[in-house]
């Protein structure tokens, strides 16, 4: 199985993961011969190499009017901003921070200053100081008129829908009326769009993300100064494992929150891989710690697992309800709940409730098991599983498109067929659902 691994121990921006991939292809040129192709007004598109902490990787570089888009991290001694610092001058990451106020800054300045010279001096400055707010549907139009797959422009509106719900929820606003600010979304809708098309060019069966390094302090935007992550930061990364630390700015923006948040397939340490390519997307700012993503293109055999294993005892909750029970747990987050007859003391009769789950889900199961069930108590033992590479496919029947899902690694390959799909396909054509299997099976070979 092929496998996209992103670690992020510096936080992630959109130009930083587009840059991590690209230094790892051959191809890269291409790709942003493509873009510059877009033709998109007064954006210019370079990628160079940089040095950090004495590693090389690539830079992307994406301006628009010859300006990069800017976030300014504010120094822990310092409550105003300052445009000699050279930290806060260099800190490019994405930010589009975006204004939800449907103003068009129409300064018009208009002031004719009337000499009557005859000249007519109008100075009619003109400067509309337009700033040109898009909203989330001239985003999508814009994603829609770029010559790309439907395919790469719906996950690219995926993106910016992660992105405008966030911000619509900060500042109690609507997805309708929040804007982007010229710069903010030009230099994103590059980063989106090269990213949605670098994933389906490179076509990882699974990608994996580690935890999250969102930074610390302040950062000065818009609408002021915001703790970090930034309050549309952190909502899109919630349920995402994060941390801190010392370092003071801002590491994660939004736009690569919500890259990852849609890509991600899980959210995990590195597994055990091949790894054939390995990228490095460097960052503007120094740190004492090398300012960058990696990324790596590998192959697994199965993966081994870190998981709890929670049990509990019930021997006053019925069937039904402790199969209601079952399900709230599932949806709660854990990879398997079933129940064992055993014999309590007395000779009572009793079910032992066996759950697992991954660490960081763990708190979430076992309120749900509280909520849901009887018990009191419940014990907990760390345990490994090892279990082979699912990916989920459809194929195309004389019955219809049937899912099924592929199991991979330890040197064996497995197809299971959806039984909702067959069930569906069995009702539908008056079969038994091992005879819609069998027909299937025998057509496939």
């Amino acid at each position: 199985m092929k496998v996209l691994y992103f670690e992020c121990n510096m936080g992630a921006a959109g130009d930083m993961l587009n840059a991590a991939l690209l230094d790892m292809i051959d191809d890269k040129e291409s790709i942003i011969e493509k873009f510059r192709s877009f033709n998109i007004p007064d954006v210019t598109i370079d990628l160079t190499k940089s040095m950090k902490c004495g590693i090389t990787g690539s830079h992307l570089s994406v301006k628009v009017g010859g300006r990069e888009e800017m976030s300014y991290d504010v120094p822990l001694d310092k409550h105003h901003h300052d445009d000699t610092d050279p930290a806060a001058q260099e800190h490019h990451h994405d930010h589009e921070h975006e204004h939800h106020h449907d103003h068009e800054h129409e300064h018009h300045h208009d002031h004719e200053h009337e000499h009557h010279h005859d000249h007519e001096h109008e100075h009619h400055h003109d400067h509309e100081h337009h700033h040109e707010h898009s909203g989330y549907r001239d985003i999508c139009a814009m994603i829609d008129g770029f010559n790309v797959s439907e395919h790469v422009k719906a996950q690219a509106k995926g993106v910016y829908s992660l992105i405008a719900e966030a911000e619509a929820t900060v500042h109690s606003s609507t997805v309708d009326n929040i804007h982007f600010h010229e710069v903010g979304s030009k230099d994103a809708v590059v980063d989106v769009l090269m990213f949605c098309m670098l994933i389906k060019q490179i076509n990882p069966d699974r990608i994996i993300v580690s935890p999250i390094h969102v930074g610390s302090g302040t950062v000065r935007c818009a609408h002021g100064i915001l703790p970090v992550p930034a309050p549309a930061t952190a909502l899109i990364l919630k349920n995402v494992p994060t941390y801190g630390g010392m370092i003071r700015g801002e590491l994660c923006t939004p736009t690569g929150a919500a890259l990852l948040k849609q890509f991600a397939d899980d959210f995990s340490a590195m597994p055990v891989m091949r790894v054939h390519a390995v990228g490095y997307g460097m960052g503007n700012k120094d740190f004492p710690v090398a300012n960058c993503v990696r990324a790596f293109i590998g192959d697994t055999d199965g993966t081994e697992d870190d998981i709890c294993e929670l049990e509990f005892n019930v021997d006053d909750m019925t069937p039904e309800e402790l199969s209601f029970a079952s399900e709230r747990i599932f949806e709660s987050g854990a990879v398997e709940v079933f129940t064992t007859p055993v014999f309590m003391k007395k000779g009572r009769p009793a079910y032992l409730v066996t759950v697992l789950t991954k660490s960081t889900v763990k708190k979430t199961v076992i309120e749900t098991i509280f909520k849901y069930t009887s018990t009191i108590g419940l014990r907990e033992k760390a345990t490994s599983r090892y279990i082979l590479d699912r990916t989920v496919e459809v194929e195309h029947t004389e019955f219809g498109d049937i899912r099924k899902k592929v199991s991979s690694g330890y040197g064996v390959s497995k197809v299971k067929y959806e039984y909702d799909d067959l069930a569906e396909a069995a009702k539908k054509y008056g079969c038994s659902v091992s005879e819609i299997r069998d027909r299937i099976a025998k057509y496939r070979n």
